[in-house]
């Protein structure tokens, strides 16, 4: 799974990325300090199991602090976009097909609008951040019609020689960008497009068609960065009411970043994405850090509950792409063969069956599948059962 982090240039993208995954990656004060995409592990955040069991777990990938299982998801920080980035303005091109495997997308924007469109600090409060989620809609949009549209004529034709349903050549056209044929089929459908002879659809047509494809298959949500600013507070609040299809989250990286690295040097002991924090070093912080703290606690985790970081991958990963968090384990025992406690957490898609899991876990467990059984209940469920968050499964193949 891979989650694409978005926008315009300066409005704390690499921040948040950082924030994220706590990896080192340049934070400038100028358009395209990212040069170069930025790949790196965050982390979703789900209640673990292990207190239910009395046990305490083994992360062998990501960890659990205070019960909370911290599973591991790819992050990819993509270079700042400019208007007309789809006609290669501002190394736009390059930068938009590193999302093609993106499964969903963080728009990170400045909500105090002290960014203007071309990703340059002007005055708080003097730029509309609406814009910001506009522009990068058109810029999206732009992108898949012209993925679209290549070699549109020559093989929508093709398929009305083969006889074979444009959902389908639509659909192999565009699989790079994790188009199914269901899902073109369901498109072309809901727009009323003739789904005999696509070469017949105008470039109206076209477009609106390039701009569903684009939500469903890059589904995003809006972090509204600088949140703990007066003009991004009263911004935030306008911006859901304009953009209501939106999950707008009121977000603030540096203070994330903040306590994450206080964390860290054992300063403060902060569970990321909680509301608030403990300090633990007092004397080993100067009155700047102390201050710092204090106005973190009071103008963001009083206002917002959070940071907001924590929450824009815990929401992108579970709600917008509806993933369900499933752990291996055993009736008998939670340890595996080394002992280890819990050791995984699969995130898998919605509607996985109990068979889905037994592949995800091993290739051979799925293909010498017997039955899987609720460790919960202790009870056996067949290969379509289908599985629900925070599962405990054991697996029951033949040898």
């Amino acid at each position: 799974m891979l989650i694409g982090i978005v926008g315009k240039a300066n409005v704390g993208k690499s921040t948040f990325f950082k924030a994220a995954t706590l990896a080192e990656a340049e934070i400038a004060n100028y358009p395209f300090a990212t040069i170069k995409p930025n790949s790196a592990v965050g982390f979703v955040r789900i209640k673990c199991v292990e207190e239910e069991f009395k046990v305490k777990c083994n992360p062998r990938e990501g960890y659990c602090l205070g019960h909370e299982r911290f599973v591991p998801v790819m992050l990819l920080d993509v270079a700042g976009l400019v208007p007309d980035a789809h006609k290669g303005k501002g190394m736009g091109n390059q930068f938009l097909n590193d999302l093609n495997q993106a499964d969903a997308l963080i728009h990170v924007i400045d909500a105090s609008g002290g960014t203007n469109e071309k990703g340059e600090p002007v005055q708080a409060g003097s730029y509309d951040p609406a814009n910001d989620v506009r522009f990068l809609e058109v810029e999206l949009d732009m992108w898949y019609l012209g993925i679209l549209k290549k070699g549109w004529e020559k093989f929508t034709k093709q398929a009305v020689l083969e006889k074979k349903e444009a959902h389908k050549a639509i659909a192999k056209q565009l699989s790079g960008l994790g188009a199914t044929e269901s899902m073109v089929d369901m498109l072309i459908k809901k727009l009323g497009l003739d789904a005999s002879d696509a070469s017949k659809w105008s470039e109206q047509q076209l477009m609106q068609f390039a701009g569903e494809l684009r939500k469903k298959t890059k589904p995003m949500l809006i972090a509204a960065n600088k949140a703990d600013t007066r003009q991004g507070g009263e911004n935030i609040q306008r911006l859901k009411e304009i953009f209501y299809e939106y999950t707008i989250i009121p977000c603030s990286a540096e203070s994330e970043l903040a306590l994450k690295e206080a964390a860290k040097k054992g300063l403060i002991r902060y569970i990321p994405g909680d509301s608030s924090f403990e300090i633990m070093e007092e004397g080993k912080m100067n009155d700047g850090q102390l201050r710092a703290l204090s106005f973190i606690r009071e103008n963001v985790l009083g206002k917002f509950g959070n940071t907001g970081v924590q929450s824009c991958i815990n929401r992108a990963v579970l709600e917008i792409l509806g993933r369900i968090a499933v752990f291996p384990g055993g009736v008998s025992k939670l340890a595996d063969q080394y002992g280890n406690i819990l050791p995984d957490c699969f995130l898998l898609p919605p509607g996985s069956t109990a068979l889905d899991f037994a592949y995800a876990v091993h290739t051979d467990l799925g293909k010498k599948f017997i039955r899987a059984i609720n460790v919960r209940t202790k009870m056996p469920v067949g290969k379509e059962h289908r599985l629900e968050h925070r599962d405990i499964i054991e697996i029951v193949a033949d040898r």
